[in-house]
């Protein structure tokens, strides 16, 4: 049987993992995936992410994509796996890509949610899937500082350590808040993101919100390019990957 790669959009609620990528003696995402091939084909594959989403973070569309000599149909792999995954991971499409398709490499861009939930009473329904502070927050100069981060930067002041790369310059196309009800919800669309770098915006913004910066700040912190400078790392748990392009 022919070698075929198939993609796949995986949906899943992070809460019980320590993120995506595959790691020994913890409970990942991309484990339980290849396990659930394994367990339908035979085979033990590598699943290539998009994103290696950090423990805690839930993904509406995360992209994946794994090589298969198996005779199930491109388009079943979606009901197979579903059979056998745990059920806070569902695969919600499966198709066969062409031999150069790479879930990270062909990637244009990603979109990230970061989700807030503002008002003085924790949220049961909440829990493990927004932030939630009881302090009020100025939604308009929150939505003021989103805009300085459109464009072409250098986002060191922006980057968490623990990182491998040496390029810090990315392009951002969609920087924006939107409010419902007592959610505040942050989107962000980039053509590549660093380590936990729309968390650190996120608790930027946030501490813009609470008064303790003004969104003027954010030009400053972005030529400053000095992570200490810039707010505090949002919680994993209020962060979501909405979907991934590619040409």
């Amino acid at each position: 049987m022919a070698v075929r790669r198939i993609k796949i959009i995986v949906e899943y609620n992070g809460t019980g993992y320590h993120g995506w990528q595959v790691q020994n003696n913890a409970h990942t995402i991309q484990a339980e995936i290849e396990n659930a091939i394994f367990a339908i084909t035979g085979e033990k594959v590598r699943v290539t992410g998009a994103g290696r989403t950090d423990a805690g973070v839930h993904a509406y569309g995360q992209t994946a994509h794994f090589d298969t000599e198996s005779a199930i149909p491109a388009d079943k792999f979606q009901y197979a796996l579903n059979a056998v995954l745990p059920k806070d991971i569902a695969v919600i499409s499966s198709e066969e890509a062409g031999p150069g398709f790479h879930a990270r490499y062909s990637a244009t861009s990603k979109t990230y949610q970061y989700k807030v939930i503002n008002r003085i009473t924790r949220s049961p329904l909440a829990e493990n899937m927004a932030w939630h502070i009881p302090e009020p927050l100025d939604f308009d100069q929150m939505a003021a500082a989103s805009s300085f981060f459109l464009g072409t930067h250098d986002f060191s002041s922006f980057c968490s350590s623990g990182h491998n790369i040496s390029n810090f310059t990315r392009t951002i196309t969609v920087s924006q808040w939107s409010r419902d009800g007592d959610y505040l919800v942050y989107t962000i669309r980039g053509n590549g993101f660093l380590y936990k770098m729309v968390r650190i915006i996120v608790g930027t913004m946030v501490e813009i919100g609470l008064g303790k910066r003004s969104p003027a700040a954010v030009p400053e912190l972005l030529a400053d390019k000095e992570r200490k400078k810039s707010g505090i790392t949002a919680p994993p748990y209020g962060l979501y990957l909405v979907r991934v392009d590619y040409d």
